[in-house]
């Protein structure tokens, strides 16, 4: 036995591997931005609450943001189901005009 607690991960300093943030390449607000944009919400009341207390920014800013991660590579790798559906939901949009 090493003298360590058991079940305690070793404490060697720094981890050897990235975690999944830093392998993403995103920021942690382009991150927060795709975890709002991919839940479910009963309504925008909700939901643009949570965007004006989370990322303290307008409904307005964020989909501005959104609507540029949707072309970005690494939004697409770290979460691809939302950025498809989001992805479709512009298609949709834009064939509508």
């Amino acid at each position: 036995m090493s003298g360590e607690e058991p079940g305690l991960p070793e404490q060697s300093g720094l981890s050897e591997e990235p975690g999944p943030s830093e392998r993403s390449g995103l920021s942690e607000r382009d991150r927060a931005v795709l975890d709002i944009a991919g839940r479910t919400w009963t309504g925008p009341g909700p939901r643009d609450r949570a965007i004006r207390e989370r990322l303290g920014m307008s409904p307005t800013a964020f989909f501005q943001h959104l609507n540029a991660l949707l072309d970005d590579p690494r939004a697409l790798s770290h979460d691809p189901v939302t950025v498809n559906r989001w992805r479709a939901a512009r298609e949709r949009h834009a064939e509508n005009r």
